[in-house]
């Protein structure tokens, strides 16, 4: 006499629906956490936290003296968009840099000063080593004077920049 054929479920497979269901739940935590990972790797404000600024905050700021806005780019780039208004421009390759931006702040290493840049990249990356050097209020303006992740940039905002002889 021949048995009966089991059912894939009473042979200890488990119901379809329910991998499925699994695999759509797996595959979502997947998504979820690659999107997060990829906003806090794309996104240099993340990197920042409370020692970032917008662009009209550091125009702002700059203005009524509360911080020291350096732009850390190149002569060319200053060339190309202008420096930002109330703005100090110092070039971030110069071997005296360190030295060159404790004199914009009379040498206090305790003033507030940001940093702006092309697209927030060295700007993020400077302020890590200035803090490293002594520096103790870093801020950096993130989204740059391009634009970045972080925000549209101060020449996008309309914000006002100087020209400068370099």
């Amino acid at each position: 006499m021949t048995q009966p054929s089991r059912s894939p479920f009473q042979q200890g497979q488990k119901a379809p629906s329910r991998l499925s269901r699994r695999g759509f739940v797996l595959g979502g935590v997947l998504i979820a956490g690659g999107g997060v990972l990829a906003a806090r790797w794309f996104n240099v404000a993340a990197s920042t936290g409370d020692a970032a600024l917008t662009a009209p905050q550091a125009h702002a700021a700059a203005l009524s003296g509360e911080i020291t806005l350096i732009d850390i780019r190149r002569p060319d780039e200053w060339a190309s968009t202008g420096v930002p208004e109330g703005g100090v421009a110092l070039d971030m390759r110069r071997k005296d840099f360190v030295e060159a931006l404790a004199a914009e702040v009379a040498g206090r290493l305790d003033a507030p000063i940001a940093l702006i840049c092309a697209r927030g990249v060295r700007s993020n990356r400077l302020a890590t080593r200035m803090t490293q050097a002594g520096f103790t209020r870093i801020l950096d303006v993130p989204e740059g004077m391009l634009g970045s992740g972080a925000g549209p940039g101060w020449v996008k905002r309309g914000l006002p920049v100087v020209t400068i002889d370099t």
